[in-house]
């Protein structure tokens, strides 16, 4: 594990709760529209926002 400063760790959690939250938002504003072109870039926004997630949780371990 990093040596990383609770200050460090508590900033991190945060992010990852933030970036967590806008994941499931994307997934649910994909399942709700509409227009396929708008339910492709809901989708394509979840998947970054699970990629910048998957990136700060890697500096956990």
């Amino acid at each position: 594990m990093s040596n990383l400063s609770e200050k460090e760790l508590s900033a991190l959690n945060d992010l990852l709760s933030e970036e967590e939250l806008l994941v499931k938002k994307f997934q649910m504003l994909a399942g709700h529209a509409q227009d396929a072109n708008v339910r492709a870039e809901m989708e394509e926004i979840s998947k970054r926002h699970q990629s910048h997630f998957n990136k700060l949780y890697n500096h956990l371990g």
